[in-house]
């Protein structure tokens, strides 16, 4: 969006010593100025303005890797089920634990038993109880994610998921790719300014659209995982898993009051 606006001046206008202010915040004003130009919204003559759009697409390695493990037991009774998934899931923790610094979080997501009732019965007759815990690790060393996966696959009755890349909310990322649009709006109003012959005066309003990373993405497989059925002993082969880049957007409107324009 580019705007230059330089309305008429009225004879009845009243001159205003005020100031205009607006929170720092996102969506808030970051400026505002206490002159004739400023309290009028479409500028004068004497005092245009330009009201133009930055906006900033940058990439960034990623700073995490979030897995979900889902552990799975089956059995023909309830107690027989929970005795082997409380097994397994002790398994899986103790593994992922065994990690140390390399594993930012580790926690447990939802957590089911549940009867299954034969298909072939008139009656409700169950026949199997089926368990599962679903456990959620966010990995901040890559070069051990491979490792940590496969060994995860390869235990009995686990299935793995992921993993998904991202960036923390505070990363230095966001802040730079909303520095790149700001300065990509001054950039753009003073190419426009200058066209007419005239500078930038003042900032009026900076206006922030939200800056934000986009969606973590899922791996190049829709879907992908693998689990582990209590295969072969020995160690499993280790996955190469190469880091996604994340793309960080930013967005800003700005509005400048330009010096009178050579137009001659």
């Amino acid at each position: 969006m580019t705007e230059i606006s330089g309305g008429p001046l009225s004879p009845d206008s009243p001159s205003s010593s005020g100031s205009e202010q607006g929170g720092g915040g996102p969506g808030g004003r970051a400026a505002g100025f206490g002159d004739d130009a400023s309290a009028l919204p479409y500028g004068t003559p004497q005092a245009p303005r330009v009201a133009v759009r930055g906006e900033a697409s940058v990439e960034f390695d990623p700073e995490y890797a979030r897995i979900d493990v889902t552990v799975s037991a089956r059995g023909t009774d309830r107690r027989t089920a929970l005795e082997d998934l409380t097994r397994r899931n002790a398994r899986a923790l103790e593994l992922v634990r065994g990690y140390g610094d390399a594993v930012e979080k580790l926690s447990t997501g939802t957590f089911s038993v549940q009867p299954q009732l034969s298909d072939k019965s008139r009656r409700e007759r169950v026949h199997a109880y089926q368990g599962r815990v679903r456990l959620n690790a966010t990995v901040t060393d890559f070069t051990v994610l491979g490792e940590l996966t496969s060994r995860l696959g390869d235990l009995e009755l686990t299935q793995v998921e992921g993993p998904w890349w991202g960036l923390w909310r505070d990363s230095p990322a966001h802040r730079e790719a909303r520095q790149q649009a700001v300065r990509e709006a001054v950039t753009r109003a003073r190419e426009y300014a200058e066209a007419v012959g005239a500078g930038l005066v003042a900032l009026v309003e900076l206006a922030d659209l939200g800056a934000e990373n986009a969606a973590p993405q899922l791996p190049a497989a829709p879907g992908a995982s693998f689990r582990g059925y209590g295969g072969p002993a020995g160690p499993p082969p280790e996955l190469d898993l190469e880091p996604q880049r994340q793309t960080v957007r930013a967005q800003v409107n700005a509005r400048f009051v330009m010096s009178v324009p050579r137009l001659g």
